[in-house]
């Protein structure tokens, strides 16, 4: 990671929009998620086994999401209810924030720079675990899972677009900071720039190789990025 890089992204920069599964919370540390997903799975093989036996092949919540919406649009209705209700189980047992993110915040706020929560998981259990952790008030707005379109969902550049709607900003002017591939394939669909957290050994690399314009391994580094484009 090159400060000076990071800090060069994070200064052109007029709105933050911040992935929450990695850089905020790890949703699924206290009920994992291929705990969750055996549970969807469950669902959709009492509703069809043949889609269940598919389902069954990941541990990936999301990943059961977009196969029951694919096979059936009333089973992936039922399954994105029972996925949004466990992720706001799992928050509330996530333990604290992402080390490093609650600095984040308060660094946005004290340069000016808004901040978008932009994930693929639920709306509902971002604004739930902000809330828990007090963080609310640092956040502009959410833009969650788009109900009943998992094709939406990142690495679909439609939350980033809605995102910069929502603060009224062109999205070349916002940066993305996500922990996953889908984040810098979202991000340079968009046209956003994108700083890559890579938060296990596997993903300096990958994110290199898809051309994120910043990767760090250290969420504080973004907030002690941030703050020194104060000085400037």
């Amino acid at each position: 990671m090159r400060t000076d890089a990071l800090a060069k992204t994070l200064a052109e920069a007029r709105v933050l929009l911040l992935d929450f599964d990695g850089p905020v919370c790890d949703v699924f540390a206290g009920l994992p998620a291929p705990q969750v997903a055996r549970e969807l799975t469950q669902l959709v093989a009492g509703r069809d086994e043949e889609v269940g036996e598919k389902a069954a092949a990941t541990d990936d919540p999301i990943e059961v999401l977009r196969i029951a919406h694919d096979a059936d649009t009333e089973l992936g209705q039922e399954v994105e209810q029972g996925l949004t209700a466990a992720e706001v189980r799992a928050v509330a047992v996530a333990g604290e924030p992402t080390p490093g993110s609650v600095e984040v915040f308060g660094a946005a706020r004290a340069t000016g720079k808004p901040v978008v929560v932009v994930s693929n998981n639920s709306a509902e259990c971002v604004r739930a675990f902000l809330e828990l952790h007090g963080l609310s008030e640092y956040v502009v707005d959410v833009v969650g899972r788009p109900a009943e379109q998992p094709h939406l969902m990142k690495p679909n550049p439609h939350p980033l677009l809605r995102a910069a709607e929502l603060v009224h900003v062109d999205v070349t002017a916002c940066t993305l900071i996500g922990d996953a591939v889908t984040d810098i394939q979202a991000a340079h669909a968009a046209g956003a720039t994108v700083i890559g957290y890579a938060n296990k050994p596997h993903k300096p690399e990958a994110f290199a190789d898809l051309g994120a314009e910043v990767i760090t391994e250290d969420m504080s580094a973004i907030a002690d990025a941030l703050l020194s484009t104060l000085s400037d």
